[in-house]
């Protein structure tokens, strides 16, 4: 086989799955900690040749990014003729300005440090708010994908009389998209932000929405309290608790709790592996995949 996979700690449900859909060879990665917490990283696969694509979800990145880019050197050293970045979630993006006197640009750091090891990068929905695109940041070929239909099939296919629900103004042209995909009407909060955790949410009134269920759409669940927030609105003008949904579930400590403790239920991607995944992105990252490494066999996006 021409191509390999190779995955990251955490990561080797999602690229078994990538594994079986493109045909793409399985490679083998030992990745550990010594006592003294410095990272292991052993290749074991022999990839002379070959291209080669790391997959790696970068939620709670700190701890990651070493031996991330150990394993990339490794396989550099190995002979891989290129080596391409999977990360479904894409860390580091929300710091996209400097809001004080010397405060690290981490957006562009984080960039930089990515685009020196790999030749290319897949990510789905990353926060792009200042930026227009990846390329603004990122100087290898970077492609962000967008899981609005995937997420917009699930409330089509699980939820009846469904309202779209953005918690934020941010979030219009989102939740627009997942509505429209799903035949649903929508409406949009609004928001300030005081703090990390100190977040107000103005609610839109939904009493021309009585008879729909309400379900809450984002990109990210952090630290929940702009879902929670937007939860309590919905309930307090006498809604059943909402569906959350979010393509990235990362998940603050706290977070998943406050959400159950209103009642919600709450589903995400895989792109973060959790116990609330749902959505399976496999066939969305597969194809982006089979174009940058060639599929060893047909590779649906379906």
């Amino acid at each position: 086989m021409r191509s390999m996979l190779f995955s990251m700690p955490g990561n080797e449900a999602l690229t078994a799955s990538l594994s079986a859909r493109g045909g793409w060879a399985l490679g083998a990665l030992e990745v550990r900690r010594f006592p003294d917490e410095e990272s292991y990283v052993r290749l074991m696969s022999d990839v002379k040749g070959k291209s080669a694509a790391i997959i790696c979800t970068l939620a709670r990145p700190d701890a990651q990014l070493l031996p991330l880019l150990f394993a990339c050197r490794l396989l550099r050293e190995g002979g891989a003729r290129s080596i391409e970045l999977v990360a479904p979630y894409l860390a580091y993006m929300r710091q996209d300005q400097r809001f004080h006197v010397g405060e690290a640009l981490t957006s562009r750091h984080f960039a930089d440090l990515l685009s020196q090891a790999f030749d290319g990068l897949i990510t789905v929905d990353p926060h792009l708010h200042r930026y227009r695109s990846l390329s603004d940041v990122y100087t290898i070929d970077a492609v962000s994908l967008s899981a609005s239909p995937f997420l917009a099939d699930w409330i089509g296919t699980n939820i009846e009389r469904p309202l779209v629900i953005g918690p934020d103004s941010e979030s219009e042209q989102w939740a627009g998209a997942i509505a429209a995909a799903c035949a649903a009407p929508h409406v949009v909060f609004s928001k300030s932000r005081r703090g990390d955790r100190d977040v107000r949410v103005e609610a839109t009134n939904l009493n021309a929405w009585r008879g729909h269920n309400p379900v809450l759409v984002d990109d990210v669940i952090s630290s929940g309290e702009t879902l929670a927030d937007a939860a309590r609105a919905i309930l307090a003008q006498g809604f059943a608790p909402p569906v959350c949904i979010a393509v990235h579930g990362v998940f603050a400590s706290g977070a998943e709790q406050a959400l159950h403790g209103l009642g919600c239920r709450v589903v995400t991607t895989n792109a973060i592996a959790h116990g609330s995944n749902a959505i399976d992105l496999t066939p969305l990252l597969c194809g982006a995949l089979g174009a940058r490494l060639g599929a060893e066999r047909p590779c649906p996006t379906t």
